[in-house]
């Protein structure tokens, strides 16, 4: 190929380019008011998506994940709009084809953590728990740290710091001791047979009724509950208007404290546990009746 031959081919080239880019520089001005307008008209959205947003969630982070979500997804099809004018729509349903695949094949590889991150959206948003909650989520009881989209944080009464997967919080029984802002403190106590059952009701009504932290508006009642092996067991069940761990303990120290100090005071009797021994093979037999074979300790000569 001679220089002329060559110097030919590039002008051709160079002209074939001029007159395509002649042609579609209509379309290329329109693409580009388009993505003016549109980059626009997402922040709109996004801000507009914000406040209603804001309006059902609480949480920050999931409230900017959403937002930035929804910036994306009107910003990709102002951005497929401009290119389907420009007419490379084609090529980009082929990457958008092949970047599916590739999603798919994460999605497998990560699908715990996809669970744990959708878990913590739906967390969100019906809030089964919040920041300050006393809670029991999998055998783990303590108040709520920090609620995230990945994982909930729960500082247990032992001192202890417990990271659950929102998976688990999500899939198992959620205990929340402050919904409704009451606990009941349950007693189960015994008294002796050969006692007065009414009259150790009264005395143990009177002996909690005046502690501070019982609840004035719910009833403390009293139940018998079964004939024990040694005693006749009740249980008092007090409400307590908080559901910090603190009183809740403190109003079962205090209510044992009294309930102790009036029974010894009016001559009530917690027994001790008794067991009854039984002589013989065939049972029910008396100590005093049995034959009792004393081998001397001296060797037999």
């Amino acid at each position: 190929m001679d220089i002329s031959s060559f110097s030919d081919l590039i002008t051709d080239k160079l002209t074939f380019w001029a007159e395509e880019l002649v042609r579609i520089l209509p379309n290329i001005v329109i693409a580009a008011i388009i993505l003016v307008i549109g980059f626009f008209i997402a922040k709109w959205i996004r801000n507009l998506s914000m406040k209603f947003i804001t309006k059902m969630s609480n949480n920050i982070t999931l409230n900017n994940l959403f937002g930035s979500i929804i910036y994306i997804i009107f910003l990709g099809i102002v951005i497929f709009t401009a290119l389907s004018v420009l007419k490379l729509d084609k090529a980009v349903t082929t990457a958008l084809a092949g970047a599916g695949i590739l999603g798919l094949a994460l999605a497998f590889a990560f699908q715990d953590i996809a669970a744990n991150f959708m878990s913590g959206i739906f967390i969100s948003f019906r809030k089964p728990i919040r920041v300050g909650d006393i809670v029991t989520i999998k055998d783990y009881m303590g108040k709520v740290v920090e609620v995230n989209l990945r994982d909930t944080v729960i500082s247990t009464f032992g001192g202890q710091t417990v990271i659950i997967p929102n998976k688990d919080v999500f899939q198992n029984p959620i205990e929340n001791y402050s919904y409704l802002q009451k606990r009941r403190f349950d007693l189960t106590v015994g008294v002796s047979y050969g006692e007065d059952l009414e009259r150790v009701r009264e005395i143990t009504m009177e002996a909690v009724r005046d502690i501070p932290e019982i609840s004035s508006t719910l009833e403390t009642t009293f139940f018998y509950e079964e004939f024990g092996d040694s005693s006749i067991n009740f249980t008092i069940r007090m409400w307590i208007d908080t559901a910090e761990q603190l009183i809740y303990k403190k109003v079962g120290s205090e209510a044992i404290i009294r309930i102790k100090k009036a029974y010894d005071a009016n001559d009530i009797m917690i027994p001790f546990p008794i067991r009854t021994l039984d002589f013989g093979i065939k049972g029910g037999e008396k100590l005093s009746e049995m034959d009792v074979n004393v081998i001397s300790g001296k060797s037999l000569e």
